[in-house]
């Protein structure tokens, strides 16, 4: 039995194609599906299963398609609600799968309906896996977040969760390889890691989540300072509930010329470039919202616009354009009226204004500090739990999720510093002050990291 993990940055999702003698399991499939279908026609595989540990919040699976075109069975934890046609699964059900099979163990606590896999190999131990494949339940460094239910609070969740952890997971067999759908970044989590795998003995000894402690201690640790749930989470359910259409449905996309996309947007439609920093900095159309392709596009695409809104895109190429909008439509947000017709060339050569954003660095920004503090802002808009590691003096936390709501917290009258760990937060937060018409906003290149490094000695002394 082989395990093959695809890995979407974007998202920071993890999809598996298992199989064994010709047949093939997807576990928790990406919405566009034809890495699957090629990967399972170039290995000679028939693909007998797409199986979701649990219906996803941060992301448009792409199961209705992929078992249509594979001609499979969708198989979701029991009570998920779903639609469409499948499998309900139990604890204890066993999927034949070449010689070997894989076994569901029911997990309830990230949600209701969540299941982990235990993938069991033909020539292996008898009953002893290969693999659990966790989903959203056990990450590695953390486990899954428990606000994710209509119908109980995230305290019932997280004591369903301690169960499901120490029942279910760690009396798997200590050296049990751990593949979860999640990696850092995900909202899903808190402190995910970086790294693709690990153990249940590893996850035991090193996962804050899995140390010994009560369970009223378990329950507190996750539901205090619980990241506020993206509003666009409950939708995101609803349509994997559902099923999506195939990508292959979206309309052609339209190029727009520059004057239909100013009155698009003068209607309500967001402009979304999504160049690298510096040309959004360069020059960009007035009003537009900043989020580069090169970072977790998708995911902040949907917490800062929602997954509703029109949008307008601005991108480099062709290419980019159409990246964009794959992106855009993994997580659920189809409604794009078009592209931006030449780009930010043409729009300027058809004698439209722009806006820039000012970009210092680190060295500078001390410098504006010190001259004029009085007539400075600094925000920075890293989470919470990022600041404990060191803050710049004298910035004031609001973190990106929250500017929108929180805008008028911030003098208009002064000049507006942002920064964030990189760079990449912050230029969103420049493009989102701008559009509510701060007249001088600032980007801090590099953030919190470059300040680090150029100022060692302050640091010290901070800490």
């Amino acid at each position: 039995m082989e395990i093959e993990r695809f890995y979407l940055g974007c998202l920071a999702h993890a999809s598996y194609l298992v199989h064994d003698n010709g047949e093939a399991a997807v576990i928790d499939p990406q919405r566009d599906v034809d890495l699957y279908i090629d990967e399972a026609r170039k290995r000679g595989l028939s693909i007998r299963w797409v199986l979701e540990t649990h219906l996803h919040a941060d992301f448009v699976s792409g199961h209705v398609e992929l078992a249509r075109r594979a001609g499979a069975w969708i198989g979701l934890g029991a009570g998920s609600g779903a639609v469409f046609e499948h499998r309900e699964l139990r604890d204890g059900d066993k999927l034949p799968l070449g010689g070997g099979f894989l076994e569901i163990v029911s997990t309830p606590g990230h949600t209701e309906e969540s299941i982990c896999i235990l993938a069991i190999a033909p020539d292996g131990p008898a009953n002893r896996p290969l693999a659990v494949f966790t989903g959203d339940t056990l990450f590695i460094g953390d486990v899954g977040r428990p606000d994710l239910s209509p119908t109980k609070t995230p305290p019932q969740l997280a004591s369903l969760l301690f169960d499901s952890l120490h029942q279910k997971l760690l009396v798997l067999p200590e050296d049990t390889p751990v593949y979860p759908a999640h990696g850092a970044g995900s909202l899903c989590g808190r402190q995910m890691s970086h790294e693709a795998s690990s153990t249940i003995g590893r996850e035991r000894l090193t996962n804050y989540a899995l140390q010994p402690m009560s369970r009223e201690q378990f329950v507190d640790l996750l539901t205090g300072d619980l990241p506020p749930r993206p509003a666009y989470f409950q939708d995101e359910v609803a349509r994997n509930r559902s099923g999506a259409a195939p990508l292959e449905e979206l309309p052609p996309l339209r190029d727009l010329p520059p004057s239909e996309a100013a009155k698009l947007q003068s209607g309500g439609a967001i402009v979304l470039d999504t160049r690298p920093v510096i040309q959004f900095a360069a020059a960009h159309v007035p009003g537009s919202f900043h989020i580069a392709l090169s970072g977790q596009f998708a995911s902040w695409a949907a917490r800062v616009m929602g997954i509703d809104r029109s949008i307008i895109l601005v991108a480099e190429d062709q290419a980019a354009v159409e990246e964009s909008r794959l992106r855009l439509a993994r997580v659920g947000n189809e409604n794009v009226a078009g592209a931006l017709a030449g780009g930010i060339t043409g729009w300027i050569a058809a004698g439209n204004p722009v806006q820039s954003v000012t970009q210092i660095s680190v060295q500078e920004l001390d410098e504006w500090l010190q001259e004029a503090p009085e007539n400075r802002t600094l925000i920075d808009v890293r989470e919470p739990s990022e600041r404990s590691a060191g803050v710049i003096p004298g910035s004031i936390s609001i973190p990106l999720p929250e500017l929108q709501k929180r805008s008028h917290e911030i003098d208009r009258r002064s000049t507006v510093f942002v920064h964030c760990k990189s760079g990449y937060r912050s230029s969103i937060a420049t493009s989102l002050l701008q559009s509510e018409g701060f007249p001088t906003v600032v980007n801090v290149t590099g953030g919190y990291d470059a300040w680090k490094l150029s100022f060692p000695s302050l640091m010290e002394a901070l800490n």
